[in-house]
């Protein structure tokens, strides 16, 4: 019958927000993009999609133009500004020591035992160039690629810079993993040069991270890798191969601070990001130059309504595509402050985010949902403790937002005066895809709308648009340009799986629902689905739901096969520290609670309580290893 819907292609959304959060008026008036701008952007968009990004491009600085702005005559292989020549980092660097930015701080880092560096623009340029020159010195050139298995340190962000200043395509391998994965990214990748650290400051500890690379090479032939950069940072004794290893001091001491920026075409690769993965094999996505920076500066810019005055810190590791994205790449090229912390969040208390947001006069704070339900266990008496004022607005990403800790970040730390803004995108998209605006009206749980230039949709399993309020998967259906422009080892992956999945649209992997005003909900990966006697619940809900729990810091919620129901679910809970109830009064009460929240649909077999959730070196909790 026509409009029925069939429970195997969508999915039930069990929760209803109905809180509504709208911008304070000064953030009206201060706004550099107000909703009539929002409107005009949205306009031109759908009907010149083209011009639209044209405009954005023109912000930028090109050594040649574009033939074309989007050559989309081959889909899915679209290709951005064919044609032009550029370098994202003369974007980054060159451009702004041409003008009063020169001597504004572009960099801040601190380090976990509390000791800083900075770097003005034209100090952060002069170390990048030097280290591009060590670089060349080591035969290193256009095309030519280098892993950087590195924690978070000036020195991390200079070597993304220098490799990409000269042409050569970055890897960056999060210093969390092992000598075993490094060693098969290396393997996979083929660097020329590998650059590391002596070791570096985590929860207290000293982690050896040359040792990890020496194990790592064992037997690795020189045709693979010629060299190894090491910096100092924990002063720690490592064993240096004369014949390989060089110390990043050395080789940039007697290096010349000028270093001219390699002309790239548009779609030069950039870098290769591989995405986290909880099973199977990740994938190392490739993003190129041109597309890539006129993406993420625009997003950068208008999502955090970018003023000269703003410190921005995202507190995601470089080794992940929000680092690379927004706590190195957006910020510079759009001349701000970025700020960069080493350590654990929670050392040597759980009040170390906090002590830097006021030690530094942080602006714009970014982080994940993850982060802010870590710190929720801990109460407000932290933040309280902290001058955190200068703060005007707050961002997630990375999984979904669950309307609680939404409210938790709003409340304790924005004071009710920041906008907390939920953005999704992957690692594919590059860039910021679906995010509200500081002029937003907000749902907490809810990413709003797409942004201008991006076209998203919910659609059932044979690729048809779902009605308001169902759930389905998260497509978009025209391409943008920070979109990756290959998947290294797998020429075929991006039109069989990404826009091969839903003919003529990209597969994002993710379940959601949108609302009767087009705002969208993330329900979570389409394989965290729940199906319970016929229905299909995103388990972001049910997680959301437990999580609503005044005793409940975090929960993940798994199925459990059932003869009767097909399914049902088990959750995982972490109790905030102040919680003095036994295991069986909580076990009842959090089974009563769900039941309140979405109703009977809901079956939780069983509750267990951990002292801590695993998560992937992302962050994000580890579903595989809890099934």
């Amino acid at each position: 019958m026509e409009g029925s819907v069939d429970h195997n292609e969508t999915l039930d959304s069990l929760l209803h927000e109905e809180r509504v959060f709208r911008p304070l008026p000064q953030m009206m008036i201060e706004a550099g993009v107000n909703p009539q701008d929002l409107r005009a952007a949205r306009e031109l968009a759908d009907t010149d999609l083209s011009a639209y990004w044209e405009e954005a491009a023109e912000e930028l600085d090109w050594f040649t133009k574009w033939e074309k702005v989007l050559d989309d005559s081959e889909p899915p292989d679209y290709r951005w500004f064919t044609g032009a020549r550029c370098n994202i980092v003369y974007n980054a660097l060159d451009r702004h020591i041409e003008t009063v930015n020169k001597n504004r701080l572009a960099l801040i880092w601190e380090g976990e035992p509390g000791d800083s560096r900075q770097f003005t623009y034209y100090e952060l340029y002069r170390a990048v160039n030097r280290f591009a020159n060590g670089l060349k010195s080591l035969g290193v050139s256009k095309g030519d690629r280098v892993v950087l298995y590195m924690p978070q340190l000036p020195e991390t962000v200079i070597s993304m810079l220098a490799c990409a200043r000269i042409g050569a395509v970055h890897s960056l391998v999060f210093s969390g993993f092992s000598a075993r994965l490094l060693r098969e990214r290396v393997r996979e990748i083929h660097p020329k040069v590998v650059v590391t650290v002596d070791g570096f400051y985590r929860n207290g500890q000293v982690i050896r991270l040359k040792e990890e690379v020496d194990r790592a090479l064992i037997d690795t032939p020189a045709e693979i890798l010629e060299s190894v950069v090491v910096v100092h940072r924990a002063n720690v004794d490592v064993d240096m191969d004369s014949a390989r290893d060089y110390w990043y001091e050395d080789l940039v001491r007697h290096e010349r601070p000028h270093a001219p920026a390699e002309i790239m075409a548009a779609d030069d690769p950039l870098f290769i990001l591989h995405t986290s993965s909880t099973s199977g094999k990740s994938k190392g996505v490739i993003h190129s130059h041109g597309g890539y920076m006129v993406g993420v500066h625009r997003t950068f810019k208008w999502v955090f309504d970018l003023k000269p005055t703003d410190i921005f810190w995202c507190a995601a590791d470089p080794g992940w595509i929000t680092g690379h994205s927004y706590l190195v790449y957006g910020p510079l090229l759009a001349g701000t402050t970025t700020v960069m912390y080493e350590g654990h969040s929670l050392y040597p208390q759980a009040d170390r985010m906090w002590n830097i947001i006021s030690k530094y006069g942080v602006t714009i704070f970014y982080t994940s949902p993850t982060q802010v339900r870590t710190l929720m266990r801990f109460g407000h008496r932290y933040p309280e403790q902290h001058d955190l004022s200068t703060l005007r607005i707050l961002g997630a990403v990375g999984e979904p937002f669950n309307p609680e800790a939404w409210i938790w970040l709003h409340k304790n730390i924005g004071k009710g005066q920041c906008p907390v803004l939920d953005t999704w995108w992957q690692t594919e998209t590059g860039m910021i895809m679906i995010s509200p605006m500081p002029v937003s009206v907000l749902k907490p749980g809810s990413v709003t709308r797409p942004l201008p230039g991006i076209d998203a949709d919910i659609v059932d399993i044979e690729g048809k648009s779902v009605p308001e309020g169902k759930g389905g998967f998260l497509v978009i259906k025209k391409p943008w340009p920070a979109m990756f422009i290959g998947v290294l080892g797998d020429e075929h992956v991006i039109r069989d799986h990404y826009w091969g999945r839903f003919p003529g649209m990209f597969y994002a992997g993710d379940v959601a629902r949108k609302d009767e005003d087009g705002y969208f909900w993330i329900q979570g990966r389409a394989d965290d689905v729940l199906n319970i006697s016929g229905h299909r619940i995103g388990t972001a809900e049910v997680e959301s739901a437990l999580t609503s729990h005044p005793h409940v810091a975090e929960a993940v919620v798994v199925g459990v096969a059932d003869k009767i129901k097909g399914q049902v679910a088990k959750a995982f809970v972490t109790l905030n520290y102040d919680v003095v109830e036994t295991d069986d009064e909580l076990h009842s009460e959090l089974k009563s609670h769900i039941h309140r929240e979405l109703g009977p649909i809901v079956i939780i077999r069983s509750i267990e309580f951990l002292d801590e959730l695993p998560k992937t070196s992302s962050g994000k909790i580890k579903r595989s290893a809890l099934k």
